[in-house]
């Protein structure tokens, strides 16, 4: 496991045993990373395509990538939500097949497919709709550092109708601090 500047996040990588039949990977293990992880999920995204910035708050995500290649981007907003801090913290990294990374509730996800993607994720509450969050991905108050992409018609990531319709994160967080969230 590796480090990162924001608390609660960690990465690694599963090791890969393959000969010529093929290979094998053990994703997670309760021994090394406890989470009580509660549902699982396989997300697959052509080349070009982002999804995020989505936040969680009662819910920790486990990624694994499981071929392709991904630019991912984690914003820590507690600082905000809870008043402590200025800003948010920004991380971003590149994951190849088989890295993977641990996603504390609070910090906000997303991710680029820089090639066709194979993205794995287990959770830790079974999905209910009522802990979807997000906010903007391009927020310039943010400001994440995506990769330039080439092969999309203007250049621009290929997004969802709710990704693409996300507030900036300011407005996210007056309207959580307004409902108590």
């Amino acid at each position: 496991m590796t480090g990162s500047t924001i608390p609660g996040v960690a990465y690694g990588s599963v090791e890969r045993h393959a000969d010529e039949r093929g290979s094998f990977r053990e994703l997670w293990r309760r021994s090394r990373l406890p989470e009580p992880f509660v549902q699982a999920n396989l997300s697959t995204s052509t080349a070009g395509v982002l999804r995020g910035l989505h936040l969680h708050r009662r819910q920790v995500d486990y990624w694994v990538v499981a071929g392709g290649h991904a630019f991912v981007a984690l914003v820590d907003v507690r600082p905000l939500l809870d008043g402590s801090g200025p800003g948010p913290i920004v991380e971003t990294r590149e994951l190849p097949a088989d890295a993977w990374v641990v996603i504390p509730s609070g910090i906000a996800h997303g991710f680029l497919a820089l090639e066709a993607l194979d993205l794995v994720y287990l959770v830790t509450n079974e999905y209910d709709g009522s802990d979807e969050l997000g906010f903007a991905w391009d927020d310039p108050a943010v400001a994440v550092h995506w990769p330039a992409l080439a092969g999309t018609v203007d250049g621009r990531p290929i997004l969802s109708g709710r990704d693409a319709a996300n507030p900036a994160l300011a407005e996210l967080v007056v309207r959580l601090r307004a409902t108590g969230a």
